[in-house]
């Protein structure tokens, strides 16, 4: 890939819109080249004083509301992923004024190759999977995004040059905001209902995880889940070649299952096989995470005992099927990233033995009865707790004995007097954490410590 002609944004009047963590490194990015910059977030000072004490002296500030003037008289705003239609914006693009999110902004600096990831779970884990299966290329490597360091961070590093990687994980919201970032592999693990209340409908989810593929090219490639049919549709009329991983039959191009076996496919390449018997991860989601950085860390030129090892040694983001501990016998998993019922079904598909799931929180909208034919000869037990509680016990009652909990710590308890010896205690909620906890990682972070009081004993 030629190098890009970089930005120049000294002088500029740059407006940074969200003070998240891209926020503020988009922020400090253009300040460090003499931008003019000025951040804008409705949340009050107290609110952002850890965020505020991050940035430069150099930086302006202007909290609690969204002058129409403040956006008309920048040169460029910077928008952080999340931030909703303001009519401020669209003042600002009737005044012709130039609009990136901070992934597109780090696009205009990026000469390296650029492995993306997106999909509506699994991305986390697929990202780093793929970081940990290039790490022994004799190449400087940047992984981050949506998976918690901004892009931008890694403009003006050697990560960014012509000889670097870029891994990074991208969420919808910024892929809204992406014009030119031209991934050499382009990932689409899954697609299911998430962030409708934004959307609208799948279908407009579906077209802003399709923008994952809009810049490529001819010589790029996109890696799709093959046993999604909406998945597939996304990616037929894209110039990108396309390789798709399956978990369910054979593909000509792309990576399934033989037996013990994941099958590598890619043109022109030679057939690689890498043994699932030894993946440090568990479940049929992370099988489908495997299989597609593979191929990402094939394309990219990993070879197979640099995958292989990866796969067998990586063990996994917290709070999502992380081990926690071992008492008396039972296994404790904390999978509370699994905030929605697909997660759920992703996390439990294929895992091996019996289980007790605790499960519960916010109600996200969506039925659980996608959960039965999981459940059904598998779960041991359900133990349910907060708002969703009732529903849950509605939509799942007969597939397993349920109990209730007042409190997480009070689940826990219980999950482990209806576990035996051999089988594993799940924390997998398909709720969000709001009821309870400000987020899933305190949730998670919560579990693993009543597991802990539980005592020290040891299979």
């Amino acid at each position: 890939m030629a190098p890009l002609p970089h930005m120049d944004l000294a002088g500029k009047s740059v407006l940074v819109v969200g003070l998240g963590l891209s926020g503020v490194a988009a922020a400090r990015f253009c300040a460090d080249r003499q931008a003019r910059v000025t951040v804008n977030d409705i949340r009050s000072v107290d609110a952002l004083a850890t965020s505020l004490a991050r940035l430069p002296s150099t930086v302006q500030t202007v909290l609690g509301e969204h002058p129409e003037s403040l956006f008309c008289g920048a040169d460029l705003i910077v928008l952080s992923p999340g931030v909703p239609p303001l009519p401020a914006l669209d003042s600002a693009r009737a005044a012709g004024v130039r609009i990136l999110g901070e992934i597109e902004l780090a696009a205009q600096y990026l000469d390296s190759d650029v492995v993306a990831v997106t999909g509506t779970n699994g991305k986390s884990t697929t990202t780093s999977w793929i970081g940990e299966m290039l790490a022994g290329l004799d190449r400087p490597l940047f992984v981050g995004g949506n998976l918690g360091v901004p892009l931008i961070e890694a403009a003006g590093t050697k990560a960014a040059q012509q000889s670097g990687v870029a891994v990074v994980e991208l969420s919808s919201f910024q892929l809204e905001t992406c014009a030119s970032l031209r991934p050499k592999v382009a990932l689409l693990l899954n697609l299911t209902e998430d962030h409708l209340d934004r959307y609208g409908s799948m279908e407009g989810y579906g077209a802003a995880k399709a923008r994952i593929f809009a810049a490529q090219t001819a010589e790029d490639w996109a890696v799709v889940n093959g046993d999604q049919p909406d998945c597939v549709a996304l990616t037929a009329s894209i110039r990108a070649r396309v390789l798709r991983f399956s978990h369910t039959g054979s593909v000509d191009s792309g990576a399934s299952l033989s037996g013990d076996d994941i099958v590598l496919r890619i043109p022109g390449r030679p057939q690689m096989r890498l043994s699932t018997t030894t993946i440090g991860l568990v479940g049929r989601h992370n099988l489908e995470n495997a299989m597609a950085a593979g191929l990402a860390a094939s394309l990219l030129g990993a070879s197979r005992d640099q995958i292989q090892a990866a796969l067998d040694t990586f063990g996994g983001l917290p709070h999502r099927m992380q081990h926690v501990g071992d008492r008396s016998g039972v296994r404790f998993y904390n999978d509370s990233k699994a905030t929605n019922v697909s997660a759920v079904v992703g996390s439990l598909s294929g895992f091996p033995g019996q289980y007790v799931l605790v499960a519960g929180g916010r109600h996200k909208g969506a039925p659980y009865t996608p959960l039965r034919s999981i459940l059904e000869g598998h779960a041991r037990g359900l133990v349910l707790l907060g708002e969703a509680a009732e529903l849950l016990a509605e939509d799942l009652a007969g597939v397993a004995p349920i109990q209730r909990a007042a409190d997480l710590s009070e689940a826990v308890r219980l999950a482990a007097g209806l576990a035996e010896p051999g089988e594993a205690v799940v924390l997998s909620p398909a709720c969000s954490s709001y009821d309870m906890f400000p987020n899933f990682e305190k949730r998670g972070e919560a579990f693993a410590a009543a597991v802990a009081q539980l005592g020290d004993q040891t299979p």
